[in-house]
């Protein structure tokens, strides 16, 4: 383990010690990396064109037409394309006209694997990682990609980790990954979950794997600062997790629960999604539809919503600005969730051939893709949902560790859960500020999945040291462009000893 040494001796150090490090000051929050692409769609619908296919997304010669979700990075639409068996790629399109998206590069690796999750991170200049990557499946561990020329992706570093089988669907293989900069966790289905060290892109290492007890076939993994949650596939169980410290991920009490609607009967998930407090489900059991779950308190997690449907075969599952994506097996679903009623219904219905299992929210157009039994050219499609450009601001949800909480670790890092896809490259200490009790700025690392923005802190924070959280307005975007309008600040304590 590289980083534990080092931080630890940074944050024992007296304070009258000189590390070493210079003096941090905080960029501004448009000083991020910036764009490479042009952002999201920007074309208006008429009413007509909505609920329509305009366009497939296809990617490179060797695509065999098993596609997943896709999802944002620096103004590109990136897809990945491969299926269960291996052997695949990475595309990157600009959608500018999302009914004339045009591909600006691919990239192939015969070890990729079926990717349910892509983990974003900028390494900026001077960084001795400095570049851009994305971890995914691989097909018998992980694999980071180097997507520094979005023209030319290429695969950096493929990694094995054990008791992992080819070919294997479910029992033991990777399902997803979440990537928490420096941190990759990997839900290894009947393995558990693995903790690696990815700090350096070309050669993350394995640190630690933990197992559950009774076994728990690990599919999707989502990690909020000091929580993570891991559902089991096609099952009902969930586990929440206490990873403080990233290396020794704890039991919560009460956090071992059933996915249930709300008048308590369990039912089957495919797979999940976290958005904030709230933790998505796309039923399998008996029929598709969504279910949501409260686990603002991860000690006693409570079903708050559901649509629970006849006529589907949930898939996975995403949230958007008070919509739900999800695909169905045999069509993909939006769901327009009332808050203030937290009645859910079905504002439209998508339907490609093939197996549709996913269906991912990109501005003002939905992605269906289908993992299996494609038409001839058609494993993705674009269809538009909603009249315009998506021009609202994205929202913070929930900070962790939480606002007020005391006796945090000192190995903690912070999580932001939006209300939409954010671009993870504009998450950096210029869009995220951790600051000490005395005013001392914490440099840091960002890093980002979906709905969630990662900041990691270079060293080991103090002990009994109250930080103060910032998520700076015009700093993190939606994949559109537009930043956070608000500054939103939270405060945590450190524990007491080291």
């Amino acid at each position: 383990m590289r980083m534990l040494p080092l931080l630890l001796a940074l944050a024992c150090a007296p304070p009258d010690v000189d590390t070493g490090l210079p003096a941090f000051t905080f960029p501004g929050p448009d000083a991020g990396p910036g764009l490479r692409g042009p952002g999201g769609p920007a074309r208006s619908f008429t009413t007509e064109e909505l609920g329509i296919g305009c366009a497939p997304l296809l990617g490179g010669e060797k695509d065999y037409l098993h596609h997943n979700l896709v999802a944002p990075y620096r103004g590109h639409l990136v897809m990945p394309w491969s299926p269960e068996f291996g052997s695949g790629g990475l595309s990157f399109f600009d959608v500018t006209d999302p009914c004339d998206p045009v591909a600006e590069g691919h990239g192939w690796h015969e070890r990729m694997r079926e990717t349910h999750a892509m983990g974003f991170v900028h390494l900026p200049e001077g960084d001795p990682h400095a570049g851009d990557y994305v971890a995914v499946n691989g097909t018998l561990g992980i694999q980071i990609w180097d997507i520094s020329d979005a023209t030319a992706p290429e695969m950096l570093t493929y990694l094995e980790l054990p008791n992992i089988f080819y070919p294997d669907a479910y029992a033991r293989v990777v399902l997803s990954v979440f990537w928490q900069y420096p941190w990759l966790y990997v839900a290894a289905a009947d393995n558990g979950l693995y903790v690696l060290d990815a700090t350096d892109p070309a050669a993350p290492e394995l640190v630690t794997v933990h197992g559950f007890d009774p076994v728990l076939r690990a599919a999707g993994v989502f990690v909020l600062g000091d929580l993570l949650m891991v559902h089991a596939g096609e099952q009902s169980r969930v586990v929440l997790l206490d990873v403080g410290n990233p290396t020794q991920p704890q039991p919560i009490l009460g956090g071992d629960f059933q996915v249930t609607d709300g008048a308590g009967e369990p039912w089957e998930a495919y797979h999940a999604n976290l958005t904030g407090d709230w933790a998505l489900f796309a039923r399998k059991q008996g029929g598709g539809g969504v279910i949501v779950m409260d686990i603002s308190d991860p000690t006693d997690p409570k079903p708050l919503t559901d649509a629970i449907q006849t006529d589907g075969n949930g898939g996975y599952v995403f949230y958007d600005e008070g919509y739900l994506f999800e695909g169905e097996s045999d069509f993909g679903r939006i769901y327009r969730w009332d808050h203030e009623t937290d009645e859910i219904s079905i504002v439209s219905t998508v339907d490609i051939p093939g197996d549709l299992d996913t269906l991912t929210p990109f501005g003002n157009v939905a992605i269906a893709s289908v993992d299996d039994e494609a038409e001839e050219g058609v494993a993705s499609m674009v269809f538009p949902w909603t009249e315009e450009p998506d021009s609202q601001a994205p929202q913070v949800l929930r900070v962790r560790p939480v606002d007020g909480a005391t006796g945090v670790p000192l190995t903690a890092r912070v999580g932001i859960g939006f209300n939409e896809f954010i671009d993870p490259g504009t998450v950096f200490p210029g869009s995220v500020r951790l600051t000490a009790e005395d005013g001392t700025a914490i440099d840091g690392w960002g890093s980002g999945q979906e709905g969630i923005a990662s900041y990691a802190p270079k060293a080991l924070l103090m002990p009994g040291t109250t930080y103060t959280v910032e998520v700076v307005a015009g700093g993190i975007t939606d994949l559109n462009g537009n930043p956070v309008a608000v500054d939103h600040s939270t405060r945590f304590t450190t524990v007491d000893g080291p």
